[in-house]
């Protein structure tokens, strides 16, 4: 979703035009499919590795993350793009008392209430695009995994409720398989996020390695940054293997499509490796080759797994 095409959808269904608009629950699903496999590339093939029955339900949490990003990033006056984040934490709570006309709510009530999701994973996805509109630095690691708390684990707890596998156990593990993603994320798109405003390498770690904002800035790629770069590579790497422990929790329908999500970081850290950590003059991404290998031996583990256990 451009920007244009947003602005439309704000002012059809932002606070001027929710409330005027009767949609059903069929209208509302079909609007959170087409806004998902509209709007993220990946999203079709992404949607084809969940098992079919949670495709819907998959669909609602996308589209309420999409809004959400939406009202943080096609905003150009970060102050108004706080107040609509506040009405979107507003709308939350409506759909979960039961008084909501927003499509994506009205789908994401029909999720919340069959798989008893409770509003905090939520919340703290909203807090996370509103900590984007005040914070662009970040001193410490630790900082920044306070960050990934609210911007990328909560996802992984969402996914474990639609798997009926959430525990404290299961989604310890799954916090590091969504912040290892996160903090791979970042690496990727280091170029980008700088010309947006925002740093997500810790301060901290920059000095120590002898780099300023003023590499960033000049986009330097020297022995300094390659260190730096070869450092933050690692730290996401273990943290995306600390977390593989997730897959022994979850039903055996999903166990390999996680195994895919973390094999794709990893893949795309490598790429990184293999680049040189050269991230200023392209993008790393996994080519389609890649791609496909990795979603094979995935696919292939869960088959002999289950012939394994069935014989």
């Amino acid at each position: 979703m451009n920007g244009a095409v947003f602005a439309a959808q704000l002012d059809r269904f932002g606070p001027a035009g929710s409330a005027e608009e009767v949609v059903s629950l069929n209208e509302a699903k079909a609007y959170c499919r087409q806004l998902a496999t509209s709007h993220y590339e990946n999203f079709s093939v992404v949607s084809r590795l969940v098992p079919r029955r949670l495709h819907q339900h998959l669909c609602n949490i996308y589209a309420y993350c999409r809004w959400a990003d939406n009202l943080a990033d096609e905003i150009a006056d970060r102050q108004i793009s706080l107040r609509y984040l506040q009405w979107w934490r507003d709308e939350l709570a409506g759909c979960f008392e039961g008084r909501t006309h927003h499509p994506v709510f009205i789908a994401l009530r029909e999720t919340v209430r069959q798989f008893s999701i409770p509003v905090e994973p939520f919340q703290r996805l909203i807090d996370a695009f509103e900590q984007d509109q005040r914070q662009s630095r970040y001193a410490t690691i630790d900082e920044l995994l306070d960050f990934c708390r609210c911007s990328a684990n909560p996802v992984g707890h969402l996914v474990l409720y639609l798997d009926r596998s959430f525990t404290s156990e299961s989604a310890r593990f799954a916090d590091r398989v969504c912040t290892g993603l996160q903090l791979a994320n970042f690496l990727q798109d280091v170029a980008a996020d700088y010309d947006r405003g925002r740093i997500y390498i810790p301060q901290t770690t920059c000095f120590e390695f002898g780099c300023t904002e003023a590499w960033f800035r000049e986009r330097r790629l020297d022995e300094s940054w390659r260190s730096l770069m070869a450092y933050e590579v690692s730290r996401a790497e273990q943290m995306l293997h600390a977390g593989k422990p997730v897959v022994g929790f979850v039903s055996p329908q999903l166990r390999w499509q996680i195994e895919l999500f973390v094999a794709g970081g990893l893949a795309i850290l490598q790429r990184i490796r293999k680049m040189e950590f050269d991230v200023w003059s392209r993008r790393p991404t996994v080519g389609k080759a890649t791609k496909l290998r990795l979603v094979t031996s995935a696919w292939l583990r869960s088959v002999l797994e289950h012939v394994k256990r069935h014989g």
